[in-house]
């Protein structure tokens, strides 16, 4: 009897999910924890405010690395300069392999007027 071999790449565990605050729920942070994933998602002021107004019983502060925060920013405004093309934004490509030669095209034009800017 033949056993079917899962498809596609094996599955891998991040070492870090980075979000933005909308994210930071204690229920969020919690699956992550379970699962042995670190939390790089910075604390909402009212969620804070409720902590510490617990006192004690409010756990301790919760810390995130900036370092990793600043580099999903850097990536979420990458994919911000990619969607302001509208054929990436709004999958105009019919198949997988045009809309990836429109990813590679938006990409190098991004790339080239990087250079363009730093050679000023």
């Amino acid at each position: 009897m033949r056993i079917r071999l899962p498809a596609g790449r094996p599955r891998t565990r991040p070492g870090a999910v980075a979000a933005d605050k909308a994210y930071s729920s204690r229920g969020n942070r919690s699956y992550l924890r379970r699962r042995g994933i670190k939390a790089v998602i910075p604390e909402k002021k009212d969620q804070a405010a409720n902590r510490k107004k617990k006192g004690a019983r409010g756990g301790r502060p919760l810390n995130h690395d900036a370092d990793l925060y600043k580099e999903r920013n850097t990536v979420e405004r990458l994919i911000n300069k990619l969607k302001a093309w509208r054929g990436i934004a709004t999958r105009y490509d019919k198949t997988p392999e045009s809309y990836l030669a429109g990813l590679h095209l938006r990409a190098s034009m991004i790339w080239i007027d990087d250079l363009l800017k730093t050679a000023e």
